[in-house]
């Protein structure tokens, strides 16, 4: 792997400490290894930018929800801008185009941040208490990482119980350019490592943080949970989705957590997306401002926010989940559907990039999906908890709809009704690409992107040429 992976705070470098330092003084614009974790207060700084590595623009600041989104049948690209994720939209991507590399970069120099907060912490003074919760919060940064590169490097877990290749699993903090040659582990062993890095989340992150705003951008217990839910989803493994999801999803409408952060729905689903939203239904969002920018042609605003003089980089298909009869005019989620140049665009997020919109990573009404779908899919019935759940998402916006058992003639019905509900309620958040691969799906064509199989290989993405160059052990996805 290229040596992507100096921390720097400010003018502040961290690095290696031995016995015979004293014959070449450390520079005084540095900092040790030792000295790094000595207080609580650096090690914060060291926590924050582990959070900072994950909220790039290349990342979770706008680029990878869109890749994850713009595979998917909901988006048209209408400046054909390469700079803009254009061969990702028309799956053409080869190892050497710019997202392939620059979000792989992107994603295991954040992990690399979460492992050199773990590994510091081994030897750090501070108190145990702050040693778990500090290494608790990087190690479910560092299974969102993971699981975030998997779902676009490698094969569903869904397709052969995590046979295939995965990814390279790097545990281990590297301050150099050293140590860049490391297998492939399993699809299996990557989310094995996912789980067992947010099992321990869990059981050490905080019931609950200081304020509304750190409960909705720092992890707590209930953020882990969230998590599990979703990675679970993606493998097929139903009845763990239940499992997790009823931790922190009362049996009954109105669904809520009844302990931790007091997670539920908002009344209405503009209060997830208002400026700066830090609401109870943000389980998990990045923070961003006017010293906190995602960079240029990074943010969500910037792909699908229309200006009426020049449009914005990708409209909504009029063949995707718009035309969707059932979805209602007067739904109010239809509101972010804006009408501009004779064509519709999605303005979940409407403030300026000079002063970003906070990204919703992980929203309640998610979690109730997942685990209406749970339910529905490991009981293969017409469950009515799982109907209740889906009321509920689609009844926050949509009151004039109201599903019951008899809605549904069994429960594959009721399931191709929930995965229609996910198009509608997290559309433009991440989620296209990754449920259409978990259920093994084809990649419908919209505009002149064509249609792509799951045997294709465009269906994945290839290894970056920069990883392949570094990392001699590394190998190539068939095809590419």
């Amino acid at each position: 792997m290229k040596n992507l992976y100096l921390i720097v705070l400010t003018a502040m470098v961290v690095v290696s400490c031995t016995d015979t330092d004293s014959l070449n003084p450390i520079n005084q614009t540095r900092i040790s290894d030792i000295t790094a974790f000595a207080t609580p207060q650096r090690v914060e700084q060291l926590v924050l930018g582990a959070y900072g590595g994950v909220k790039v623009g290349a990342f979770y600041g706008g680029r990878f929800l869109n890749y994850q989104d713009v595979r998917g049948p909901e988006f048209i690209n209408e400046r054909n801008n390469g700079v803009t994720n254009l061969f990702t939209w028309n799956f053409g991507v080869q190892s050497s185009t710019n997202e392939v590399q620059n979000f792989w970069s992107a994603a295991y120099t954040a992990i690399n941040r979460c492992n050199v907060v773990i590994n510091g912490l081994e030897t750090s003074p501070i108190t145990p208490a702050l040693k778990i919760t500090y290494t608790a919060e990087a190690r479910f940064l560092r299974a969102l990482s993971y699981y975030s590169l998997i779902t676009l490097y490698a094969k569903p877990f869904t397709e052969d119980n995590g046979a295939s290749l995965g990814l390279p699993i790097r545990l281990k903090a590297e301050t150099n350019g050293g140590n860049n040659d490391l297998v492939r582990s399993s699809v299996a062993d990557v989310y094995t490592q996912i789980i067992d890095d947010l099992n321990f989340a869990e059981a050490n992150l905080p019931l609950t943080n200081s304020s509304a705003f750190n409960n909705s951008t720092r992890a707590h217990r209930n953020t882990a949970i969230a998590l599990k839910t979703r990675v679970f989803l993606s493998m097929g493994k139903y009845p763990e989705v239940v499992t997790a999801a009823n931790k922190i999803v009362s049996n009954a409408a109105p669904f809520s957590a009844t302990s931790g952060v007091s997670n539920t729905m908002m009344p209405t689903i503009q209060a997830p997306f208002a400026s700066a939203a830090t609401t109870v239904e943000n389980v998990f969002s990045f923070p961003y401002g006017p010293n906190d920018l995602q960079g240029t042609q990074n943010g969500l605003v910037h792909y699908y926010n229309a200006t009426p003089v020049g449009g914005s980089e990708y409209s909504l298909a009029s063949t995707g989940i718009v035309a969707n009869v059932n979805w209602k005019m007067t739904d109010a989620r239809r509101a972010f559907n804006v009408v501009i140049l004779t064509k519709t665009w999605l303005h979940k997020w409407t403030k300026s990039q000079s002063d970003p919109d906070f990204v919703p990573v992980i929203r309640y009404s998610e979690v109730l999906l997942n685990l209406s779908e749970a339910i529905a899919r490991s009981t293969n019935s017409v469950d009515t908890r799982a109907v209740a759940l889906l009321n509920a998402v689609r009844g926050r916006s949509d009151a004039t709809t109201v599903f019951t058992a008899a809605s549904f003639i069994n429960a594959q019905a009721l399931i191709a009704q929930i995965l229609i509900e996910r198009r509608i309620e997290l559309l433009g958040e991440g989620f296209s690409s990754p449920d259409i691969m978990r259920l093994r799906q084809n990649f419908p064509a919209k505009g002149l992107a064509p249609s792509v199989t799951t045997s294709d290989t465009q269906y994945l993405w290839p290894i970056p040429l920069n990883e392949l160059l570094y990392n001699k052990l590394a190998v190539q996805n068939p095809g590419h």
